[in-house]
């Protein structure tokens, strides 16, 4: 917003010669400017808030609001990122991720729709097949594509902070059946790797339940029960 040459106009020379620029037209959210030859800049700022053009105020407005917006959202992503130690619990900072990558979406909206409304007005006067006299045909400048740009990453980040945390706020249980019955479910979630999950076997081969003593007798069960076709199957459980 603090950038100048958002829209440019360049005069050439006399004679139809475009080598050396005679004056340069260029303008920003804040003032009409005109540069010679001599780089002599003289401006003219824009009136009080409430008497500016309506397209410009529309997009200042517009990108206030994605500032804003963008602002909170930083503040969450902060707040809701593992290596800080404040935000409260895991569960409350997975939230809080969401919640900041949705900030980011809408302010990204929120600014492209005021590039758009810029780069909209400015093409009208500039593909116009005639302009009224003491109108320039003015060109896109460096803020514009700036802008786009930023917004491209601003949405490329959000994207990341939300598949990161929707895969650990909306888990998804896998269940894979084995042989006799039994089912091994491997929940997502965050600190758990891929082998982690609930072992249920059938009955028919007992029940294994733990580690230690426990689970040692419930083994030696299961190699009482079972017959010697399964043996490996079993010792491999």
């Amino acid at each position: 917003m603090a950038m100048d040459y958002w829209r440019i106009s360049q005069l050439g020379g006399q004679g139809g010669s475009f080598i050396i620029k005679v004056a340069w037209y260029w303008s920003n959210l804040w003032k009409d400017c005109f540069t010679d030859s001599t780089a002599v800049t003289n401006c003219r700022d824009f009136p009080v808030l409430w008497s500016v053009t309506p397209f410009v105020q529309g997009v200042r407005g517009l990108l206030m609001c994605g500032l804003t917006l963008g602002f909170f959202a930083v503040v969450l992503c902060f707040l809701g990122m593992e290596c800080t130690f404040i935000g409260g619990a895991e569960k409350a900072k997975d939230k809080m991720l969401f919640a900041g990558a949705v900030f980011h979406v809408a302010g990204g909206v929120s600014d492209i729709a005021g590039y758009c409304l810029y780069i909209n007005r400015v093409a009208r006067t500039s593909f116009a097949p005639s302009l009224p006299a003491g109108v320039l045909r003015y060109d896109l400048g460096p803020p514009i594509f700036l802008g786009l740009v930023g917004c491209f990453l601003i949405y490329l980040g959000a994207v990341f902070y939300a598949v990161t945390v929707f895969r650990v706020l909306c888990p998804e249980s896998t269940v894979v059946y084995a042989y006799g019955g039994g089912t091994y479910m491997a929940p997502r979630s965050r600190g758990r790797t891929l082998y982690t999950g609930y072992y249920k076997p059938s009955r028919q081969y007992g029940y294994y339940g733990g580690s230690g003593r426990s689970g040692s007798s419930y083994i030696s069960k299961i190699s009482q029960t079972t017959p010697t076709r399964n043996s490996e199957r079993d010792a491999f459980v």
